[in-house]
């Protein structure tokens, strides 16, 4: 790997880990924001909301206009944006300045996160070095979530609740500075924009998300939650039949229409829903029956991290190109579903439950989101030119949203319907087992033989080719 290369999987690895990581470190901090800012118990969860929104209604039209403007050229964009919206944010004077600089940081995630993505597939083309960089991009994202847990509980304890807002300021203008040593020719995706189409994919993407957000406190059956879901279904619905009518689409249903590529969607979305309802469980279970501190629940989500590290970098990093892309996958996700399993078994006595439960569940879901998280990344990506790239990039982070939008809602119901709490979090993790087993399912029936996505031959002048 050339010193250009490392650059761009730097500078990469650090934009994920901005994305994935925002959506976990402002949630410590809303406690101590709300307090200082004057926000009612009402409004407070647009700190949240308005981050989310944005960035799964618009991840489809970022992945459209990052090939009009050539990735790494929007990725650059998409750094600049979010770290002044990040800054916008920390100096905020007042409730309605921090959602904004939430809902621009969503905007230019939605613009940075398909962006990554598709460098990093433009860029790495061989087998080997393809399967190192998938690793390493897949190990920060897997490792973002409880990152942003634990320099949320330190940095609002320790430094101040804007912190959390202003450490995307240094993380951002240093992979920009890598990216400029990277530079060269940045070939365009041509075509005008599908505006009818980016328009129904932000209703429905957004609604869908917000109806998730809302079905936390109101329940599934609330006339408000029902409304949205049907509304997002439909304009998703109308979407696709759009798509395959319009002559320049945002989401080429080719993308998706691909039997590998598709159990790669499957696959990563159902890991979503699991995953983030297990870290839900580990933040209520450790501070709310253990009583850990939010800082101390945070620093045991790190056994997850690592072991997430260990699995895409030793096993499904290494794994690349020698073995076919079912192993890792429903290998990850069984390994996964063993680690919900574990916590399944929990009783109402706590004593020994660290050693017993905690950490063999951190160590195997771990190791099986480490393990899924490259192949598919790799999957959604692979034989693709052109547009159709980061149209794939686009729609593999909104698998990935909305599962864990999902995820969140859907588990934390379950868990609230119990009297007690400790049956309520064995319930969820239960329904989160049985997930990952379907996905496993469904990934053995999409993937086997381990068939991966054509890849086209190149263009003759290349000029499809958008990095």
């Amino acid at each position: 790997m050339d010193l250009a290369h490392r650059r761009t999987l730097a500078a990469v690895s650090a934009a994920q880990l901005l994305v994935v990581l925002d959506g976990t470190i402002v949630n410590i901090a809303l406690p101590t924001a709300q307090q200082a800012l004057g926000m009612t118990d009402a409004n407070r969860q647009w700190a949240i909301t308005a981050y989310a929104l944005a960035f799964g209604g618009l991840l489809l039209i970022g992945g459209r206009i990052s090939g009009a403007l050539g990735h790494r050229r929007a990725f650059v964009i998409g750094l600049a944006g979010f770290a002044a919206a990040s800054a916008l944010g920390g100096a905020a004077g007042g409730p309605a300045t921090l959602f904004a600089a939430r809902a621009l940081q969503g905007v230019f995630a939605a613009l940075l996160a398909p962006a990554g993505l598709s460098l990093l597939a433009t860029t790495f083309t061989q087998a080997r070095e393809r399967g190192r960089a998938f690793g390493v991009f897949a190990a920060v994202g897997a490792a973002g979530s409880a990152i942003g847990l634990v320099a949320g509980g330190l940095l609002t304890e320790y430094a101040s609740w804007r912190w959390c807002l202003y450490i995307n300021v240094p993380v951002a203008l240093a992979a920009a500075a890598a990216m400029a040593g990277t530079a060269g020719p940045q070939p365009r995706a041509a075509g005008r924009i599908d505006v009818l189409g980016g328009l129904l994919s932000v209703a429905g993407f957004g609604a869908l998300v917000y109806a998730f957000n809302e079905a936390e406190p109101l329940g599934w059956g609330a006339p408000k939650v029902v409304g949205l879901l049907a509304g997002g279904l439909v304009l998703l619905a109308v979407f696709v039949v759009v798509e395959r009518r319009a002559p320049e689409p945002l989401l080429p249903m080719r993308v998706l229409l691909d039997r590998a590529r598709a159990g790669a969607f499957v696959a990563i979305t159902l890991m979503f829903v699991a995953m983030f309802g297990f870290y839900l469980f580990m933040s209520y279970y450790t501070q709310g029956t253990l009583g850990y501190t939010p800082v101390q629940a945070g620093l045991a989500l790190i056994v997850n991290a690592l072991a997430a590290l260990a699995g895409s970098s030793l096993i499904a990093g290494r794994l690349h190109g020698r073995v076919p892309p079912v192993v890792p996958i429903v290998g990850g996700l069984l390994a996964a579903a063993a680690g919900l399993f574990v916590l399944t078994r929990l009783g109402h006595d706590s004593a020994g439950v660290l050693g017993a439960h905690l950490l063999p569940a951190l160590v195997l879901t771990g190791l099986g989101l480490g393990c899924v998280l490259p192949p598919t990344a790799a999957l959604a990506t692979a034989g693709l030119r052109g547009h159709d790239v980061g149209a794939a990039s686009a729609a593999y982070n909104a698998a990935q949203q909305l599962g864990a939008a999902l995820g969140t809602a859907l588990l934390n119901t379950v868990a609230a319907g119990h009297a007690a709490a400790v049956p309520g979090y064995v319930a969820a993790m239960g329904l989160a087992l049985a997930i990952l087993l379907a996905a496993a399912l469904a990934g053995a029936l999409l993937l086997w033989p381990g068939r991966a996505p054509s890849r086209p031959a190149p263009d003759p002048d290349g000029s499809a080719l958008s990095r």
